[in-house]
């Protein structure tokens, strides 16, 4: 195993995970540049993941397991409560860098040592990642997100960034992950998701306990209550309905944020951190139309293809 160069720990919350956990933890185990504690929080799981965790420990005691009690209800902010009691058992280590890893992907030996290194190359990096992939996606191709934006399910801080943020804040409905790096952004610190690396992510974003079409239906919710900008979701969801399975996830998507803004959910950002969103948001539609018109001409109305205009979002 490499010299870190810079020490880092990481954070999993794991409920329930049985299924895919056992991929992380040989990733994990594989990995040529080791964190200084890896603490998985067995977030009151009622299937085998304490006991698949508890085969590795022996053998990796840079390998820690907390174990939550068991609970009926399932969110978000649940998810900031164990990733926190993770964080309480790292308090005592001189870090620089804490992340999160969610416990259903994948990735290659060096991908740590690549992430790590780019922290010891600018000093200005306060959150990294890099792209990844489901059955059917690819964050790289297939996401309106832009390469600032980098992916919660493993998503590592520079910690002098990660105080200065304070952290995770628990929202039950989700969207922790984007407003860390967001308000990261927004404090002047860079944000990356790298494409020179990828990892698997087996169970399709927020999927859990519910089907596609009411995961996109949850994401347009988030999206307005997250401060989206109207014009953005419509081109989002005009964008989503031209990917499989057509229209439906589309349609699902834009119900969602139509819902959430005639029953006027409470949005969990601050009036700052919404107006940074939505100008970072309209830069991105001014350069994909500055794009189109370069590449087809003021005079030719044909739409460029996608990878044009996923290009200008990376």
């Amino acid at each position: 195993m490499s010299n870190p160069g810079i020490p880092y720990v990481l954070i999993t919350p794991a409920r329930n995970e049985s299924a895919f956990i056992e991929k992380t933890l040989q990733s994990m185990i594989r990995q040529t540049c080791l964190p200084l504690k890896w603490v998985i929080v067995n977030d009151g799981s009622t299937d085998s993941t304490s006991s698949i965790i508890r085969t590795y420990i022996a053998d990796n005691p840079w390998i820690d397991l907390v174990d939550l009690p068991v609970r009926k209800e399932r969110n978000f902010a649940a998810k900031v409560h164990a990733f926190n009691a993770g964080q309480e058992r790292v308090k005592g280590l001189e870090y620089e860098v804490i992340g999160n890893l969610d416990a259903d992907i994948s990735f290659e030996p060096d991908h740590f040592e690549f992430l790590i290194e780019q922290f010891r190359i600018d000093p200005k990096l306060g959150v990294a990642g890099t792209i990844f992939r489901e059955e059917g996606y690819s964050s790289e191709t297939d996401s309106f997100e832009g390469q600032n934006h980098v992916s919660g399910q493993c998503q590592i801080f520079r910690r002098e960034c990660w105080e200065e943020i304070g952290g995770y804040k628990p929202n039950k409905a989700g969207g922790i992950d984007w407003m860390a790096v967001t308000t990261a952004r927004m404090m002047g610190w860079k944000t990356r998701s790298f494409r020179e690396k990828t990892f698997f992510h087996y169970r399709p974003m927020g999927t859990a306990e519910r089907s596609r079409a009411a995961s996109s239906f949850s994401y347009g919710e988030k999206d307005y209550y997250l401060g989206g900008h109207p014009i953005w979701e419509f081109c989002r969801v005009g964008y989503r309905m031209t990917k499989r399975p057509y229209l439906i996830e589309g349609l699902a998507l834009g119900a969602g944020f139509v819902y959430a803004f005639i029953t006027r959910e409470k949005r969990p950002v601050s009036r700052e951190l919404m107006q940074f969103h939505r100008r970072e948001q309209m830069q991105k539609l001014k350069t994909i139309l500055k794009s189109l018109i370069k590449s087809r001409g003021v005079n030719n109305f044909e739409v460029a293809p996608a990878n044009q205009v996923e290009e200008k979002l990376r």
